[in-house]
């Protein structure tokens, strides 16, 4: 654009003064009555789309570090290019961008960063995400030997095997801050410090930087707990349950608790089945979530003998009611020293254990491919490693290679990742205490308060 070297005329959502600026208003005017008929068009579930763009017509956000003549309204530089794109196609283009460009683009106009921010285009955007394969990427929690202090870094899955393209994150509190659970690229985190007794918690979009302080649980925090995070679709409503290890002796007598964020307040659920104790294994690791139910082990019997008898239990997020669901049978046979966990993988359940059987450290591993009893277990894996404490599977490839977290036996205790083609894999440190598969989003964790 040629600029005009007069006095700089008032900016008010306006094109820069030029000697073609009434036939581009004229086309901007026929472009923008375009782009709401393609809205309406397409469903009345892009309705409130539609009255954010029309309350966005003819704004812009002004950026102070950029001459006010260079800076143009999203829709007018689109005219002035003579852009072919409707709107349909514009969003179809920016759905499929990273979230870092997306934020970015919020800031270019009200236009723009209304259409970004509403929920039907966030909704898209993350369906379009979980689509993609090369979307997922891998959440690191490092904790440091000398201080105790934890980094986060993220991963794209597609080059892990790779090691490359690690990025440190910076999560919104202090310096002992560990990552407990993930959905739809939203993060649930624990921050410690020397000052309070119990840690407080956080729902943080690490793509975004944005996020919540978490309510206080209201009873009093056992020793060890896990947390799972899950949307409810009937209630539209997310979801945490927290599920207490429990001390053997005390048996079952501590209930779990779930936090709705819309309600901000924790509540007391029910008891397990009973004589039912939470198995202390998986350090790290997350309530599984899957088929909209939250997985974890439990032990009833003689808990440290060879007489225990291991349960999988199940959590419905919208009704919340228990279920038991039976074990792979052959896992249900193995006795003696033996560390077992359940994870998701791929919105499939994985069970999985660690035992020695004649003297040799074996992993082995099965996933539930249809949600029903010992028919639906198919094992996928087994794996001899004398080396070899316990290990919990991440993410399954397209090749058929599986990514591991795993601990070691050794001098010094080794945490890391490690796949089933390569073997170990140095990310960073190999003090890697645990890590989860997320997908970036553009969920505002102040939105779902």
């Amino acid at each position: 654009m040629k600029k005009n070297n007069n006095s700089n005329p008032p900016f008010e959502g306006k094109l820069a003064y030029n000697s073609n600026s009434q036939k581009i208003q004229k086309t901007k005017s026929i472009a923008k009555t375009d782009v709401l008929n393609q809205i309406t068009s397409n469903g009345g579930e892009k309705s409130q789309l539609k009255k954010n763009i029309e309350k966005a017509k003819g704004k812009c956000i002004m950026d102070p570090s950029i001459n006010r003549e260079e800076q143009m309204d999203v829709d007018q530089v689109t005219c002035h290019f003579n852009c072919p794109f409707k709107d349909d196609i514009i969003m179809e283009i920016l759905c499929r961008l990273p979230v870092r460009y997306l934020v970015q683009f919020k800031c270019v106009s009200k236009l723009w960063n209304a259409l970004i921010s509403d929920p039907y285009f966030v909704n898209k955007h993350l369906n379009h995400a979980k689509n993609d394969p090369h979307a997922p990427k891998l959440l690191l929690c490092e904790i440091s030997l000398k201080d105790f202090t934890t980094s986060i870094y993220s991963c794209p899955l597609s080059s892990v095997r790779l090691v490359d393209k690690l990025q440190k994150l910076d999560p919104p509190s202090s310096p002992e801050t560990i990552t407990c659970c993930t959905y739809n690229g939203l993060v649930v985190i624990s921050a410690f410090s020397q000052t309070i007794q119990q840690p407080i918690h956080m729902l943080w979009n690490p793509s975004t930087r944005e996020s919540i302080l978490l309510p206080q649980p209201e009873f009093p925090r056992q020793n060890f707990y896990r947390l799972g995070l899950g949307y409810d679709s009937t209630s539209g409503d997310y979801k945490i349950l927290k599920i207490d290890i429990n001390n053997p002796n005390e048996g079952s007598k501590v209930p779990g608790e779930i936090l709705t964020l819309k309600s901000g307040s924790w509540r007391n659920i029910d008891k397990f089945p009973h004589g039912l104790i939470t198995w202390a294994s998986g350090f790290g690791s997350a309530l599984a979530l899957v088929n909209n139910a939250f997985h974890w082990i439990c032990v009833s019997g003689d808990y440290y003998g060879v007489s225990r008898t291991f349960s999988l239990v199940s959590f419905s997020i919208s009704n919340e009611v228990y279920s038991e669901i039976p074990l792979p049978e052959q896992l249900s046979c193995i006795k003696g020293n033996i560390d077992i966990g359940i994870s998701e993988v791929k919105e499939m359940l994985c069970a999985y254990c660690t035992y020695v059987p004649q003297q040799q450290r074996t992993f082995k591993l099965w996933i539930l491919k249809n949600y029903g009893g010992y028919e639906s277990w198919n094992s996928l894996l087994s794996i001899v490693d004398h080396r070899l404490f316990r290990a919990i599977p991440k993410y399954w490839f397209a090749d058929g290679d599986v990514l591991f977290w795993s601990s070691y036996f050794a001098a010094k205790p080794r945490y890391s990742f490690r796949t089933t083609s390569r073997g170990a894999i140095r990310l960073c440190d190999d003090n890697i205490r645990n890590g989860f598969v997320f997908t970036e989003s553009l969920i505002s964790p102040k939105s779902l308060i």
